[in-house]
């Protein structure tokens, strides 16, 4: 379909798909089996400008917008979801800078961010603490002018990777979401560690890792925006996200379904191929037609963004969780397509349908988003009938 793209969003797309092809493809089976963070690749991505994307210009960026990060996640996500949401979670880290950090903060950070010099990650999720932010137990308390850091992260992405870390934590635990803030910790800060290294079913290339503050200070200067806006933050951050993860979902699902029809071109059962048959072409065109939809309604989310709508948080929602059911559906498929094959680790659907899971779980359940997207309906259908 034509989505009136750009020439500069099909740069993107070409420049990803060409590191996708040079860089990733040959090694990704090694990456997923060794669980090893493709920092060589980065690097890649880091001369190719990609980090540039989500950046305001005054800060060393191209400033893109959300669609173009989306394509880019997109268009590596084909080759391999692991290596993708490395570069893709570098965005997330650097996101509550972009969106509420003070312009020192900006000053200081987000050029190393964007000429990929450092990396970024975000840090919301703990053990206790998942959909339930209110549940957050990391503490950060004032004393004179700096924070002091108390806790455990748990599942954070670019984990012992990144240099640059946002951390939301509870400055007043008496108020929930209302007494969280969000701050900026940096790599090798005193106090701060990496714990369990995670053995994760798909996404391997990612490094996943906890994060532990004992006593860990920073300066106060390093609080995004003020007290008691942590949970903002988080969610502004993750709705502007969302598209990202669905993104990730349909170039993998995307890919996948590449895959299946390469096989299914070849493969030859009772004396013909096996595309021939009439079940398989159903299954094949709705493979096709389900990563379709998801990708319109993908880009149709990043555009509300880019174009500054006020409210985008179902929309977000409805792109993230579609996306995520159609590539878990769709890499499913694609095993059953390659058949016995299909389930080997010679072929890459299984490490795909691998891959796929996590868009169902991270930056907010699909659970969560079904809730998101309902609370959305029913507001505006009140609103509808005051008018």
């Amino acid at each position: 379909m034509d989505y009136q793209l750009s020439e500069d969003h099909e740069a993107i797309r070409e420049i990803c798909s060409e590191i996708a092809e040079r860089y990733v493809l040959p090694v990704r089976e090694e990456l997923d089996r060794e669980n090893r963070f493709p920092r060589e690749i980065m690097g890649k991505m880091a001369e190719s400008d990609l980090f540039t994307i989500y950046v305001p210009e005054e800060y060393g960026g191209t400033d893109m917008g959300v669609l173009a990060l989306c394509i880019a996640t997109e268009e590596l996500s084909k080759t391999c979801g692991g290596v993708a949401v490395c570069y893709a979670a570098n965005a997330l880290g650097a996101l509550p800078l972009i969106l509420m950090g003070t312009e020192e903060q900006k000053k200081r950070y987000l050029p190393s961010l964007a000429s990929g010099e450092k990396l970024a990650a975000f840090a919301l999720t703990e053990p206790d603490a998942g959909s339930d932010a209110a549940a957050i137990k990391t503490r950060a308390e004032k004393e004179g002018d700096e924070y002091v850091i108390n806790g455990t992260k748990q599942w954070i992405t670019n984990g012992g990777e990144a240099d640059v870390y946002t951390v939301i934590a509870m400055t007043d635990p008496g108020r929930g979401t209302r007494g969280t803030s969000a701050f900026i910790v940096e790599d090798g800060t005193p106090g701060f560690s990496y714990g369990k290294k995670e053995d994760k079913m798909g996404i391997r290339a990612s490094c996943t890792r906890e994060l532990i503050f004992e006593d860990c200070r920073i300066p106060a200067g390093n609080l995004i925006g003020r007290e008691g806006l942590g949970f903002a933050v988080a969610m502004k951050t993750l709705n502007h996200s969302r598209p990202g993860v669905a993104a990730q979902a349909v170039g993998i699902a995307q890919g996948a379904l590449d895959e299946a029809l390469a096989y299914a071109a070849q493969r030859k059962q009772f004396g013909q191929r096996i595309d021939s048959f009439q079940g398989m072409q159903f299954m094949l065109a709705d493979m096709a037609t389900r990563i379709e939809a998801a990708r319109a309604l993908t880009y149709a989310a990043a555009r509300m963004i880019d174009q500054g709508a006020k409210r985008f948080e179902k929309e977000a929602a409805m792109a993230k969780v579609f996306a995520s059911d159609t590539a878990m559906r769709v890499t499913t498929d694609a095993v059953q397509v390659l058949g016995g094959y299909g389930y080997m680790r010679e072929y890459p659907v299984e490490k795909m349908m691998r891959d796929a899971k996590i868009t169902q779980i991270y930056e907010g359940t699909n659970q969560i988003q079904r809730s998101i997207i309902a609370t959305s309906l029913i507001r505006e259908s009140a609103s509808r009938r005051k008018s």
